[in-house]
């Protein structure tokens, strides 16, 4: 067999197994091999008072001017992760000519809803105010994330209150992807509901029950062998937003789980599946 092939089977074997077991050894691995050389990298930026209130704000080689932006926030069912462990995206979506944050945000149970989606909010509008210094454009922002991050970024542009709250036109928000995100379900009797207020409602704060009608259009990405996270979720979400008329495109993504399906957002791992390309396809789209 020859090393063009053996590699990429070797890979994804070796990511398939480290998904697992250690999902920190296979961040690493991708974070490792994603080479930031010509990019500008900003890292550890505050946009808020809070030690987790921090952004790396990656930007596209070429000193761009008026380039979109992208927020990207990580999951890890509130309570863990971080935007040191997602550096293979900030480098990956820079490649592809966005101007790409991706932040940390403060942790459940100490901080529980809404408090990282008030972080979301005030991460976006710090990389809106600031788009002049990492050439973006102010007017063309676009928000993606994967599992609890991906509640977190649904949740920040269908519910009316947190793009008002820092002044955010809603009309600036382009389009959203969400990856493997549980947008709509009943946590009260799971470990996640210590991410919630104490005796809260599943329809006080899942975004299937918050969707606003001038939402931007989303793309939701399930991962067929998703073990994590129900695929109802993304039914669900999909329902809610077609009731109101809101543009939504679901895509089932074969052959990938909840952890294949993030890792294949790294330009190393497209092979896995199409997680990268359909989000740059779907966000290009929407300009």
């Amino acid at each position: 067999m020859k090393k063009r092939v053996l590699f990429p089977l070797l890979l994804a074997g070796g990511l398939a197994v480290l998904a697992g077991c250690s999902t920190n050894s296979v961040l690493g691995t991708l974070n490792a091999v994603a080479a930031t050389t010509g990019l500008t990298v900003k890292r550890d930026l505050a946009y808020g008072p809070d030690a987790r209130n921090t952004i790396d704000i990656y930007s596209p080689e070429g000193n761009p001017k008026g380039a979109p932006m992208l927020l990207f926030i990580h999951g890890g069912s509130w309570t863990n992760g971080s935007k040191n462990d997602y550096r293979f995206v900030g480098e990956s979506f820079a490649r592809a000519g966005y101007v790409t944050g991706v932040m940390s945000y403060r942790l459940a149970p100490q901080h529980r809803y809404p408090a990282y989606i008030q972080d979301a909010a005030q991460a976006l509008k710090f990389m809106r105010d600031h788009a002049a210094d990492s050439g973006g454009n102010p007017g063309q922002l676009y928000v993606m994330g994967h599992s609890a991050g991906g509640f977190n970024a649904v949740e920040l542009v269908d519910n009316a209150r947190w793009l008002g709250e820092v002044g955010i036109p809603v009309t600036d928000v382009k389009a959203v992807v969400g990856v493997a995100g549980p947008y709509s379900y009943d946590y009260r009797n799971l470990p996640s509901a210590n991410a919630f207020p104490v005796g809260s409602d599943p329809a006080d704060v899942m975004p299937s029950f918050h969707v606003r009608r001038d939402a931007p259009p989303h793309l939701l990405l399930v991962a067929a062998n998703d073990e994590v996270v129900e695929a109802a979720n993304a039914d669900k979400m999909e329902a809610a937003l077609k009731v109101v008329g809101v543009p939504v495109t679901k895509t089932v993504l074969p052959g990938l789980n909840h952890y294949t399906i993030v890792g294949s957002l790294a330009r190393s791992l497209t092979f896995l599946g199409k997680t990268r390309q359909d989000a740059l396809d779907f966000m290009a789209a929407h300009r």
